[in-house]
């Protein structure tokens, strides 16, 4: 494919869910996709692409969690996202903000697109676990937000292979530009456009 270009201050790499707890659920998976999104990370920095880091985070006891909500009931028995914390390996800076969201969506009841709107942002580059999950969410409602948009496939993860690659092929091929790791780094160093 040709490599697209990007304006790097109207551009941001959000980083979902790459937190503790849920890494700790996919150990054999784990390392290669800290591995690789720690290198993404350390490419858009080079840039002056922006870092945007999301969690998904509960009070005890799960206040912000609803009765009726089926995920966030499972989420509930499982005794998740109350104590942990984006992976340190990432290396995420103090001046690259995190998104604290109680829904799969990174958009849901937070104020990333603000944000984003306020720095000038149009442009995002998504990777996050799981893409069952948090990846279609947020990716959906920010195509119909009208952000341009990039997934990087070898930075999301679901435990389910068979959907996670139909999902790639089908709804993030009609809404995004899908990267593969490598065209992911030689976009970021590429040839930029002027703002």
């Amino acid at each position: 494919m040709q490599i697209p270009s990007i304006v790097p201050a109207r551009t941001a790499l959000v980083v979902m869910h790459y937190q503790t707890d849920i890494l700790a659920l996919f150990p054999a998976a784990a390392p290669a996709l800290l591995a690789n999104t720690r290198t993404l990370c350390d490419a858009a920095r080079a840039q002056g692409v922006s870092l945007y880091f999301a969690k998904i985070h509960f009070s005890p006891g799960y206040p912000e969690v609803s009765p009726l909500n089926r995920n966030g009931q499972g989420i509930r028995q499982l005794g998740l996202f109350v104590n942990d914390g984006i992976a340190p390996e990432l290396d995420r800076r103090a001046t690259e903000p995190l998104i604290i969201a109680h829904r799969a969506s990174v958009f849901f009841g937070t104020d990333l697109q603000v944000r984003l709107s306020a720095q000038g942002i149009d442009t995002l580059i998504m990777v996050g676990i799981a893409s069952t999950g948090v990846v279609l969410s947020s990716v959906a409602y920010a195509s119909d937000a009208d952000f341009r948009l990039f997934t990087v496939k070898d930075c999301c993860y679901d435990p389910d292979q068979v959907v996670h690659d139909h999902l790639f092929s089908t709804a993030f091929d009609s809404r995004t530009t899908v990267l593969s790791l490598p065209e992911a780094l030689s976009m970021l160093a590429g040839p930029v456009r002027a703002s």
